[in-house]
């Protein structure tokens, strides 16, 4: 069995490929059943993904997310992942959890993008300064010419210190402390947080952006407000979201939009040329992750080596 650690991970994951393997496998399908959850005490939720591919690979995820451990000084995300022969059994190798994780979540918010985003979106906030945080300027890049890169964060420290990671790396990036300016003046605004209110305020939005909404993967998380909905054309990365995100869920409770409105998932988007758009309509792409992605970013790994 192959091991992969956090580095080796990264090396074979860069975005253009990832961006591309992920866009066939949405092209292509796989059996992903939804992800079983489960709280373990009152400060952890561990998720197991299972996905497969008969006769080819069968992968499982366990992902560990206590939002408490910043305080601890740790991330507050733990994955494993295990991929197999699916018709043997067979291990064949275990990869840094954590890094495909952070990396085909970025890499299927650029998917998204690359349908979604205006062609000449250029202007990014990432609002969160995480692990996932810093990974979505490069995966932008890889699908739009970005060349200014606002970075905000409730610790504004932390975002401090994200700009300057990624101005080392040669992207545009800056601090911003007014979230509310920082979001009127993006193209795109791509929210990883695990945030439990909304940070991203419908008013705040420009005609014609495209917001990201990334974090908040249980009915009780919520990044963006009912407005940033209300208009839109929302698209979402599979039909769990409309189960499991609560950035979905109280909207379609108030009505501010309704399941209909909702114009399909990233198989969809994948599926067929890029969605018709005026140039002040607004999108909206919710992502809670799948297992496919998973499967996909393993097989790329493994393939890659």
């Amino acid at each position: 069995m192959r091991q992969f650690d956090l580095e080796a991970t990264a090396r074979r994951l860069d975005f253009p490929p990832l961006i591309a393997a992920l866009e066939r496998q949405f092209v292509e399908g796989c059996d992903a059943p939804a992800r079983h959850v489960h709280a373990v005490g009152d400060t952890l939720t561990a998720l197991v993904m299972p996905a497969w591919q008969p006769g080819r690979y069968f992968g499982l995820k366990v992902v560990n997310v206590a939002p408490g451990n910043a305080a601890r000084g740790l991330p507050g995300l733990f994955a494993t992942y295990q991929l197999f022969d699916a018709t043997t059994g067979a291990p064949l190798a275990a990869i840094d959890g954590g890094e495909l994780t952070a990396r085909r979540t970025a890499a299927a918010s650029a998917l998204a993008a690359s349908r979604l985003a205006r062609a000449d979106a250029r202007r990014q906030l990432i609002v969160g300064a995480g692990r996932v945080g810093g990974l979505l300027a490069p995966a932008m890049r890889a699908v739009r010419a970005i060349d200014d890169v606002a970075v905000w964060s409730r610790d504004g420290a932390a975002a401090q210190r994200l700009a300057a990671s990624l101005a080392a790396a040669g992207h545009p990036a800056r601090a911003v402390a007014d979230l509310a300016s920082a979001v009127a003046e993006a193209d795109i605004v791509s929210c990883a947080t695990l945030a439990t209110e909304p940070l991203v305020r419908g008013a705040w939005l420009a005609p014609g952006s495209h917001l990201d909404l990334i974090g908040g993967f249980t009915p009780a998380m919520r990044e963006a407000d009912d407005a940033c909905f209300a208009g839109a054309h929302v698209w979402i990365d599979t039909a769990e979201a409309l189960a499991k995100a609560g950035d979905l869920l109280h909207p379609l409770a108030t009505g501010a939009f309704s399941r209909e409105d909702v114009r399909g998932t990233l198989a969809d988007l994948c599926a067929a040329p890029a969605p018709a758009r005026g140039p002040g309509a607004r999108t909206v792409f919710k992502s809670v992750g799948t297992a496919l992605e998973d499967l996909a970013a393993a097989i790329l790994v493994y393939e890659s080596a």
